[in-house]
């Protein structure tokens, strides 16, 4: 038998010493689960297949990829030089997001000095300039772009996302072509949404995937967020957890109609017209009354935007309905 003085001796030098120890940073799953190749990307299976096409053949031309946010887009450009550049990616690749400044000055200088840098790639292939919420951008930048892009056209290539690609102006659409994104549908989020949980060993119920791909409304990001933050949140992923997380009203309570007892809990009238919108638009009602529905509450949703958010909205909208339905109901 050792003494007690040597065995715990034995035991501290066992121990990690506390000041070296490194912390496990954990990724996001939306990064974590991030596709790197374009066939692993889930929906638009008509743009996704545009890009596969453009990979394999190597001759990628000036994107412009088009659609709401979490579709998928920037994954897209991404994936796609990855694809086309391999180990050359780090150097031939430079990525502008919102968070850049992207006016004039920096279509001048930081884009135009990427573009004339030497890099050494394999025939047929281009640098890539990668322009995240291009729409955003000033129309004097816009304008320095479309003749940077003339310049360099035999070196660089550039890909740009936006939501509306109406806000690009037209020499720039000219130059590129246009690639366009959906929502995702509800059964390529859950898809997604199961691989996640079985990999991460989170505990779901059904009617937990489906408040989560309910809430998300066609956005993987959303999704993969709001599945995150309700697990690390409750440790189970269920309806209420997570619309509790989500903070946003309850769909069956709003299928209801209690707009009153919703207003007076707090939730603005953006939010309870935003899910009475997606709750009419995924209900069994007759396709009549449910495009008459739709088209009272976008009228309500316009004028709550314009800042006429009161009660009075919320209940002249309940009336609408109310004189759309009692004609029905006497057929």
């Amino acid at each position: 038998m050792e003494p007690e003085a040597v065995q715990e001796k034995k035991e501290e030098q066992k121990a990690p010493v506390a000041g070296n120890s490194k912390p496990v940073m954990e990724l996001p799953w939306l990064e974590k689960y991030r596709p790197t190749l374009i066939k692993d990307i889930v929906g638009n299976n008509e743009a996704v297949a545009r890009l596969q096409v453009i990979a394999e053949e190597g001759n990628m031309p000036n994107l412009i990829l088009s659609g709401p946010p979490g579709t998928g887009k920037t994954t897209s450009i991404l994936c796609l030089a990855n694809q086309l550049l391999g180990p050359n990616n780090k150097e031939a690749v430079l990525e502008l997001n919102a968070s850049d400044d992207r006016g004039i000055d920096v279509v001048r200088n930081k884009i135009k000095m990427f573009a004339q840098k030497k890099v050494t790639l394999p025939p047929g292939r281009h640098k890539i300039v990668i322009l995240d919420e291009a729409d955003s951008m000033t129309a004097g930048a816009q304008q320095a772009l479309r003749r940077t892009m003339e310049i360099y056209s035999s070196t660089t290539r550039f890909a740009l996302a936006c939501n509306q690609s109406t806000k690009v102006i037209e020499p720039i659409q000219s130059r590129c072509a246009i690639v366009r994104f959906s929502r995702i549908s509800d059964q390529d989020i859950l898809s997604r949404l199961l691989i996640v949980c079985e990999r991460e060993k989170v505990k779901y119920t059904e009617d937990g995937l489906e408040a989560i791909i309910f809430t998300a409304d066609g956005d993987m990001r959303q999704a993969l967020n709001n599945l995150q933050s309700t697990n690390s949140g409750f440790g189970l992923v269920n309806a209420e957890n997570t619309f509790r997380v989500c903070d946003q009203p309850h769909p069956l309570v709003v299928a209801n109609i209690i707009l009153c007892v919703l207003f007076d809990s707090g939730y603005s009238a953006i939010d309870i017209i935003t899910t009475v919108f997606r709750v009419t638009r995924n209900s069994n009602i007759a396709e009549f009354m449910k495009l008459e529905f739709l088209k009272e509450i976008g009228f309500c949703h316009m004028r709550i935007g314009d800042g006429l958010n009161s009660r009075l909205q919320l209940s002249g909208l309940l009336a609408k309905m109310c004189r759309i339905t009692i004609p029905e109901m006497r057929r």
